[in-house]
């Protein structure tokens, strides 16, 4: 037994003069990178909760006393919201904290990048104490989550407008005539593809002998965005570019697949699962780990993004991730911040709702998906409306300057 206890105390030893050494090689250069891995542990112990602690939450009095228990699945939800809440307060938190850093001399400048143990033990503490708040405190969580989904959908959209028109401006800002072939090119395999994709789409999602003019709907109105994304993009007036356009069409076609993939299994338009309600555990991981992937990438490129987080006193350009030469690192002191430090912590407590969203169906079709990732209408809706909203940005991105002439979009 005293055996046994020394090398569970050296073991313990051992933990946590790794975890020293860990937090404190995270520099300020990578300590974007460090947020994202945080960001994606709490997905992973969310994924985790929602399937070993249902039988533990039943038997708490607090969470589980009404006069009828509810169902599994109900518990299941929970045990996300709860992760997710005690996530989206901590990055709020910093949000907050970091409201007007404009120069690395500021105190709290040193906050956002470093103090890594003592933020990795207050997301611990923020995260187990949502077990003990009341229920409708987290129902009220579930109500915004669902709009603040829909802010984080929207960032995306500004991210990916962002990206196509910087791509298209670099190709042509080179002006020579391979980078002219390069961007015709690209644009044809995207539109290509997108009608391509269309194609596939009519195949699954509108079986024959059933009545399917939903899906039918969804599937032609993203295909008559394609033809007007191409006719504005190239109307005199516009002077715009077939790039952004083929690129923005072939991914609101992603988005009606993505969308049309998320109907219920049962449904009988839904061809791509053959009415099929079980899953495999390796199906589970993979959808899950495309969820994972997806929200840290979309909060990475916007942490990233210059045009979208850079304050006006600070370079466009952001920072590389890799440490400088000490003695640099006091010239740096100097610089302005190059990226928003509120905006980078508010676009991860947005995606913390996002990734709840997902895990739970909506929360609202937990019933009927099961054990499935990002299933029913509500998420169907979600990404249709996240569709359209992108084809009326891109548009308006067009004929903005157009409109109003007098100001620098």
């Amino acid at each position: 037994m005293w055996a046994a206890s020394c090398l569970a105390s050296c073991c313990a030893a051992c933990a946590c003069d790794a975890c020293r050494t860990v937090v404190s090689g995270i520099s300020r250069r990578s300590a974007r990178i460090a947020y994202c891995g945080l960001f994606a542990f709490s997905l992973i112990v969310a994924w985790i909760l929602r399937e070993v602690a249902a039988p533990l939450m039943e038997s708490l009095p607090w969470i589980n006393h009404f006069s009828h228990t509810p169902s599994r699945e109900w518990f299941e939800t929970d045990a996300v919201l709860r992760v997710s809440l005690g996530n989206f307060l901590f990055f709020t938190i910093l949000a907050v904290l970091m409201i007007g850093v404009k120069t690395q001399r500021d105190p709290r400048d040193s906050m956002h990048h470093g103090g890594w143990m003592m933020k990795i033990i207050c997301w611990f503490i923020l995260v187990i104490f949502m077990f003990f708040v009341p229920n409708e405190i987290i129902s009220f969580y579930e109500t915004i989550s669902k709009f603040g989904s829909g802010m984080f959908l929207l960032v995306q959209v500004m991210l990916l407008l962002d990206f196509v028109h910087g791509w298209n401006d670099k190709w042509v800002g080179f002006d020579e005539q391979f980078w002219y072939v390069a961007l015709f090119v690209v644009s044809l395999v995207c539109y290509v593809a997108t009608f391509a994709f269309s194609g596939v789409l009519y195949h699954l999602f509108t079986p024959s002998g059933q009545d399917c003019g939903l899906n039918v709907f969804f599937i032609t109105m993203t295909l008559i965005l394609a033809f007007v994304f191409a006719i504005v993009a190239l109307h005199p007036a516009v002077n715009g570019s077939v790039l952004p356009a083929s690129v923005i069409s072939l991914y609101c076609t992603y988005l009606c697949y993505s969308a049309l993939a998320s109907e219920p299994r049962d449904y009988e338009c839904n061809g791509l699962h053959k009415h099929s309600k079980a899953v495999s555990t390796g199906t589970l991981t993979l959808g899950l780990l495309t969820t994972v992937l997806s929200v840290v990438y979309s909060a990475v490129r916007a942490g990233s993004s210059a045009a979208v987080l850079s304050p006006p006193s600070s370079p466009r350009a952001g920072k590389p991730l890799l440490p400088l030469d000490a003695r640099e690192e006091e010239e740096e002191k100097a610089k302005p911040v190059s990226y928003s430090y509120a905006f980078f912590h508010l676009i991860f407590s947005l995606a913390s709702m996002y990734s709840a969203m997902l895990l739970t169906g909506w929360s609202t079709s937990v019933g009927e998906s099961g054990k499935l990732v990002d299933v029913g209408w509500p998420s169907v809706w979600v990404r249709i409306v996240t569709s359209w909203a992108t084809a009326l940005l891109y548009i308006w991105s067009l004929v903005a300057p157009i409109l109003f002439p007098e100001r620098e979009f």
